[in-house]
């Protein structure tokens, strides 16, 4: 089934957040409609601090909102929400479990059949190319393979819904290159529903279904773009002209909300 035509799997209505503190309050997200389609894969981009991760944190049940409801299979998110895996940006790995242990926690926590649990880490664990690793804690791994594990930890239990906060965005590109691709394959593989959110335009049109344009603060949907390119997508999809017209697409989409501006200062030797 298409995801144009797939049922809806999360809903927003009229969500809003706003943070009470010691200063005056601050509005983050302002008013949200927005679905998701069951096993769709959704990247959301914004300029920072627009709330994109306050909204996926207040999908997750995490963070309450202040006015409208988000729905998952038409039932209100009104405490943490368990049929969810999240990667953050910081892996989170506990420093003294191996990268199988980090991965079992999960199941652990959850009190899954231990077999089970073991054989689908092990599956995970080969599918982000860290064979041989299992049994290394996090200090003996680098950055991209922290996040492998932490990748392969949010999928241990089968989620159907799978959210990702800025999870490749501390890595170098060659890295981060490789973890697009490794997470296109992972997600066509069981196909939860996605939320990612990122600042990189680029990532976004390579993995998404769609991109959802954030304003700046306080946040709103500025705009939805379908994103029509075959899958799998390969390194050689960003060449095409296809792929360069999304990308500019969301660029201009910046551009109209002030968030992205061309210089004025004259270049040298200009009058």
């Amino acid at each position: 089934m298409s995801t144009a035509t797939a049922e809806r799997h999360v809903g927003f209505a009229g969500v809003s957040k706003t943070y009470i503190g010691g200063g005056a309050p601050v509005r983050a997200v302002d008013i949200v409609d927005l679905e998701l389609r069951r096993g769709e894969f959704v990247a959301v981009v914004g300029p920072s601090g627009c709330g994109k991760s306050t909204l996926m944190l207040m999908l997750a049940g995490l963070v309450p909102i202040s006015t409208g409801a988000i729905t998952i299979d038409g039932d209100a998110i009104t405490a943490p929400y368990t049929d969810v895996g999240i990667v953050f940006q910081d892996h989170v790995l506990l420093e003294w479990r191996t990268a199988m242990k980090n991965v079992m926690l999960q199941a652990e926590v959850r009190h899954l059949p231990k077999a089970t649990a073991k054989a689908r880490a092990q599956e995970l664990l080969h599918l982000v190319g860290l064979d041989g690793f299992e049994s290394r804690r996090p200090y003996e791994l680098s950055g991209g393979m922290r996040q492998r594990v932490a990748l392969a930890r949010a999928l241990v239990h089968e989620p159907s819904l799978l959210l990702m906060d800025e999870p490749f965005g501390a890595l170098d590109a060659l890295t981060r290159d490789q973890l697009n691709l490794d997470m296109q394959e992972l997600w066509m593989r069981s196909r939860p529903t996605v939320m990612f959110v990122t600042h990189s335009i680029d990532e976004a049109v390579f993995l998404a279904d769609r991109v959802v344009v954030m304003s700046p603060r306080p946040s709103r949907v500025h705009s939805i773009l379908e994103i029509e390119l075959d899958r799998p997508r390969t390194l050689a999809t960003r060449e095409l002209p296809a792929f360069s017209a999304y990308t500019s697409a969301i660029r201009a989409a910046f551009t109209d909300l002030g968030v992205l501006h061309e210089s004025t200062v004259p270049m040298r030797g200009e009058p």
